[in-house]
């Protein structure tokens, strides 16, 4: 293991965090509250999820998919809804380290740490929505290879992701409109969903960084580039102030690079938030995705 391998766990060590293990029992979403203080999606339409103040149950289905030789577990799931002419939108989803997607689906209780209960809710209401949502899983379940000096063309994520895309555009996890595509994610996950822009010009339609930066920063080690790559999409980022793992100052430093280069983009700061999912991700992702 290289010392800028090493650098990525220890970083990644100080976001790890406990969750519970999925069912996969079906629930219910809907726009209103239910007799038992479930939210349901807009209009009433039946989703896949229920959600209480208390916890987040989503349905979900999972495969093992082969990408590129390698084999990780994808957890995923489509609306209700019937699929528009030319498939769903679809937003990937990057896990934090440590904190792979089987934390994230199934039974989420409001406790989770990092706010994994508000990372749940924002699948939920993605669904809901009418996109599908789609959460691989990291090398090991641990942190995905593009911060610091590693090299994206030699990891293990490069084909992986490669054939991920293309099976979503052969409708491998359900009718996808790949004019639709998303990405978001948290911490390790987050600087995942900046490298969609660096590596993956003109695919995805617009992103959503939760508590990270640039693709290849890490924590307070952030070398922004010094112009950004062409067609770089609609950005938002949701960050803690408190956030100690990944300094603010990083996010906001990209943000500004945004806006010279006249990328749309939108910054959410919670004043009493650390590393963690903020409580209105759900609502301003969802927004930011369903506008751009």
């Amino acid at each position: 293991m290289n010392s800028s391998w090493r650098l990525v766990l220890m970083l990644s060590l100080s976001a790890c965090g406990v969750g519970t293990s999925p069912t996969g029992d079906a629930g219910s979403f809907d726009g209103g509250v239910t007799a038992d203080g479930g939210v349901m999606a807009d209009g009433g339409t039946a989703s896949r999820c229920t959600v209480t103040t208390d916890l987040v149950h989503c349905d979900f289905q999972r495969t093992a998919f082969d990408g590129g030789g390698v084999t990780r577990d994808v957890y995923f799931e489509t609306p209700t809804t019937p699929a528009p002419a030319n498939g769903y939108p679809v937003v990937l989803m990057y896990q934090g380290s440590f904190f792979g997607p089987s934390n994230s689906w199934g039974d989420v209780p409001s406790s989770q740490p990092f706010g994994g209960y508000y990372q749940a809710r924002l699948q939920a209401t993605l669904l809901a929505h009418g996109f599908t949502v789609i959460a691989p899983t990291a090398q090991n379940g641990l942190a995905w290879q593009t911060n610091l000096t590693l090299d994206w063309n030699t990891t293990q994520d490069k084909p992986f992701i490669d054939a991920l895309i293309a099976a979503i555009g052969r409708g491998e996890f359900g009718p996808a409109d790949t004019s639709r595509l998303f990405a978001t994610g948290i911490s390790s996950g987050g600087y995942m969903t900046s490298r969609m822009a660096l590596s993956y010009q003109g695919v995805f339609r617009a992103l959503a960084i939760n508590s990270a930066s640039w693709a290849t920063c890490g924590g307070a080690l952030c070398v922004l580039p010094a112009s950004l790559p062409p067609m770089h999409p609609p950005t938002v980022f949701l960050h803690g102030r408190l956030d100690l793992t990944v300094p603010l100052n990083t996010a906001q430093a990209y943000e500004s690079l945004l806006v010279t280069a006249g990328v749309p983009t939108d910054i959410i700061i919670d004043d009493t938030a650390g590393h963690q999912w903020l409580s209105v991700a759900p609502e301003r992702v969802t927004q930011w995705f369903e506008t751009h």
